[in-house]
């Protein structure tokens, strides 16, 4: 490092982003610490300061640290701060910097509501933002942002959220292409209107009866957990699609016309028949179908799925390259009279891949006709995935369903495989 020019030597250590590499380095030599200036990026862990001894407190060695740096493009901070800390600190860097993320450990300090300014509302001085995530938030009153016209990302990941504020919040980011809410609570209500959105992720936690309206033409993936009544009007870039809801029950899905969806996800408990027969209706040109729904049935009652007509059901996916189907969809292709229309010529031309799961012995012989019409139908078939899980070996005829399992395997050796 002695032998290599001034120039070299900063460019290395600008490649440096924790912050106690950079405390060290600034340790070994006055070349080095002249260096670090030019650091990029920032990165202060959770236990960057459990050590720490000196007079200063952690707010104000990262203000230190900060204030040497001459254009920070990225701060990450997980160690705890205040928010009088965090608003010297954007203070210091806010015309450089482009990406932010904190780790604001105040979703159960409802006084942190109460503290001005709060630490959301520090964020307001960082006008050039591309990129803001933030962990551990309690966002109970509108934050008093100002519009950041070039944050193209935002996450936030465990948060207590009230509809207003975090309304309020989407207003502040109007060109927003990527929107990322996990493990957040106390949403009741959710209306998201951006024009440049492509990517959404939403995870709604709680017993799962939010409602969401989703107006952004340019979506293109979009995942949905904890919504009991979903309309999403604009689909004409919708590619990839996810629908869960594990502590609720799915009502409602109003959706335009899918034509360009390719992957499609239904999970849940409990869906109504009348939502889960809508989605496949409008997903006739998905490529990858999972399904996980348990029942159906209106309010408190559990329902089995009724009889899907097997030919049917193929002839209205004729792109359907992989299907994963799981508990009742896979019975309900297995009654008795799914497979009765079968025609002279009936191919399911585009199946490559199918992950069946098995948990019940009962109707064995039907379920066992649905997966033989799986590899005669399915031309260009070359994986069959069977699952067992939690069958009860006490039933009685659980033995001789397995053999017949075992039976198909070997037939297929070259497609069939048994987990």
């Amino acid at each position: 490092m002695e032998s290599l020019p001034d120039a070299i030597v900063q460019y290395i250590l600008s490649h440096l982003n924790n912050a106690r590499d950079v405390a060290l380095c600034n340790c070994v030599s006055k070349r080095w610490k002249e260096s670090l200036p030019y650091l990029r990026s920032l990165y202060f862990p959770r236990n960057s300061f459990d050590s720490h001894s000196g007079s200063d407190s952690p707010d104000t060695v990262i203000w230190k640290m900060l204030s040497t740096i001459v254009c920070l493009e990225e701060l990450v901070v997980y160690s705890p701060f205040t928010s009088a800390g965090l608003a010297s600190w954007l203070l210091l860097v806010h015309s450089s910097l482009k990406h932010l993320e904190l780790r604001m450990d105040n979703i159960t300090e409802h006084q942190t509501c109460l503290d001005a300014p709060s630490k959301l509302d520090c964020i307001s001085a960082v006008k050039n933002l591309e990129s803001l995530k933030l962990w551990g938030v309690l966002m109970a009153n509108p934050p008093k942002w100002d519009v950041f016209k070039d944050l193209k990302s935002l996450e936030i990941v465990g948060a207590r959220l009230e509809d207003p504020a975090l309304s309020a919040a989407l207003r502040a980011c109007p060109n927003l292409t990527n929107l990322v809410l996990l493990g957040c609570e106390g949403i009741r209500s959710v209306s998201i209107e951006l024009p440049f959105l492509e990517r959404c992720k939403l995870d709604f936690y709680g017993v799962g009866n939010c409602s969401l309206s989703v107006t952004c033409p340019k979506i293109e993936l979009l995942e949905v957990q904890g919504c009991s009544w979903i309309r999403v009007r604009e689909t004409a870039c919708l590619r990839s699609l996810s629908i869960a809801n594990n502590a609720g029950r799915v009502y409602m899905v109003d959706f335009g016309k899918l034509s360009a969806l390719e992957f499609l996800s239904m999970r849940g408990v409990q869906w109504c028949w009348d939502a889960i027969s809508k989605m496949l209706e409008l997903s006739s040109e998905v490529k990858h179908l999972y399904m996980k729904v348990e029942f159906t049935g209106d309010l408190e009652t559990l329902l089995p799925f009724p009889e899907v007509d097997f030919v049917e059901f193929f002839n209205s996916h004729p792109k359907l390259q992989k299907f994963d189907i799981h508990g009742a969809m896979f019975a309900a292709l297995c009654q008795k009279n799914s497979l009765k229309n079968v025609e002279p010529g009936f191919v399911i031309p585009c199946l490559e891949e199918v992950v069946v799961q098995v948990r019940s012995p009962l109707n064995a012989e039907q379920k066992m006709s649905t997966l033989e019409s799986l590899l005669k139908y399915g031309k260009n078939l070359k994986t069959m995935v069977i699952r067992i899980l939690q069958m009860k070996s006490s039933h009685s005829s659980t033995d001789d369903f397995f053999d017949e399992i075992c039976r198909l395997r070997f037939m297929n050796r070259k497609v069939v495989r048994i987990e």
